[in-house]
């Protein structure tokens, strides 16, 4: 007797082993399986496998028609299935959802609580239940059953068993669940970015035509026009070319978006990059009697660049310095070696930027003002050109303040040659 009873403990210590290596292997599929349709079925599979039934199913609770309905079950069309909606009141699996406790049915048929749709409907003669609620947290979100154990009626044991199957399988759906719901957020997204882009490309190229007309006019009326009759045609002109430097920002983004802008590095001196870029912003400058302060050398400091983007990018810099700068003060632009990098920076007296505002200033079309009280003007999308530009070609650009009224400053690192 002591020998046979010797084996027994042995075999049962052998089953043990085997059910919690099944366990962990099951923990491990469950974690690296981010497919819901593929997830609900290996949980069916497994449990069916582990307490030795006929089938298992899973059913989950629909927050917005207050109901269970089955997501899978084995052997079964899951989309056949998802069409019998399960009450919560009535049913075994409510009961089990209501209550947040297991049960053990050995003569399942009998029970009233029974809801025989489903037999009906799948064909499948239910004898013997076991049905656990699936938890995450303190929220119940369904239900995980067995039927029809092979050999006698379900014990103790497997309710442990398939409790545990529960809990890992509530938390594999649950993130299964957040990653598809962030996946068809992404989707909106781009879709809504991609009309967004493809509206900015239309408007640039649409507008190009009448705007060289308006401009094609003005130049010619300019050209014979005296007294009042030139500065209306100046005025004309000026605000033609404030239009034709909006489409070509608008133009920008897109390129930038769209990964479409092509660079051409070259080695250039910062200074003249700084140069260039002054050039194009001096006469806004001058209008509002603004004082632009070099502060680089000249000693030649050398980067690899796009001569024409990088230009663009300081400019953009520069006109944002001046939109927000009080008249009559200086804008400070400087340049300095930073061990294998070089610094530029240009620093304004105007505004200022709010601290929790640094980050936000760089996204499309982000105004610091409310749109319906603006007093400065732009599109908002300078910064972003800027930053895409400067990135592209392994370079970081920020902007630090004190704070309101205090002025601003946007710095900027490019490796050097």
């Amino acid at each position: 007797m002591p020998a046979l009873s010797k084996t027994g403990q042995l075999k049962d210590l052998e089953g043990r082993h085997k059910l919690l290596l099944r366990l962990v292997e099951l923990s491990v599929t469950l974690n690296s399986t981010l497919d819901l349709d593929e997830l609900l079925q290996q949980i069916t599979a497994t449990a069916t496998e582990l307490l030795e039934c006929e089938a298992a199913s899973i059913l989950l609770y629909d927050e917005k028609n207050p109901r269970l309905y089955f997501a899978a079950a084995t052997g079964s069309d899951p989309a056949q299935l998802a069409e019998i909606p399960v009450p919560i009141d009535n049913s075994l699996a409510g009961t089990i959802f209501r209550t947040n406790q297991p049960l053990v049915l050995n003569n399942a048929e009998q029970d009233p609580r029974h809801y025989s749709l489903v037999s009906d409907h799948i064909k499948f003669k239910i004898n013997t239940l076991l049905g656990v609620p699936m938890l995450i947290k303190d929220r119940t979100m369904g239900v995980l059953e067995a039927v029809n154990k092979k050999d006698g009626g379900f014990t103790d044991s497997d309710v442990a068993i398939l409790s545990v199957t529960a809990a890992h399988a509530a938390i594999a759906i649950n993130n299964a669940r957040l990653l598809k719901a962030t996946k068809q957020a992404l989707d909106k997204v781009k879709v809504t970015n991609q009309i967004k882009s493809n509206f900015l490309a239309l408007a640039s190229h649409e507008l190009r035509t009448p705007l060289g007309i308006i401009i094609g006019y003005a130049t010619f009326l300019q050209e014979g026009a005296r007294g009042e009759s030139s500065d209306h045609a100046n005025q004309v002109l000026g605000a033609a070319a404030q239009m034709r430097s909006l489409l070509d920002q608008m133009n920008n983004l897109t390129l930038l978006q769209s990964d479409e802008m092509e660079m051409r590095p070259m080695k250039i001196s910062i200074q003249d990059v700084l140069n260039f870029a002054l050039d194009e912003i001096k006469y806004f400058a001058a209008r509002r009697d603004l004082q632009l302060v070099l502060a680089f050398g000249e000693d030649s400091i050398f980067v690899n660049v796009d001569a024409e983007k990088t230009t663009l990018a300081f400019v953009n810099l520069l006109n944002n310095a001046i939109r927000f700068s009080p008249e009559g003060s200086e804008i400070t632009i400087g340049a300095v070696r930073q061990e294998k990098q070089v610094m530029i920076w240009v620093q304004d007296r105007g505004i200022g930027i709010p601290v929790d505002k640094l980050q936000k200033i760089f996204e499309e079309f982000y105004q610091i003002e409310p749109p319906n009280t603006r007093s400065y003007g732009g599109l908002g999308i300078g910064l972003t050109i800027a930053k895409g530009l400067i990135e592209a070609q392994g370079g970081k650009i920020w902007a630090e303040s004190e704070g309101e009224k205090l002025g601003s400053t946007f710095k900027v690192l490019l490796p050097m040659v």
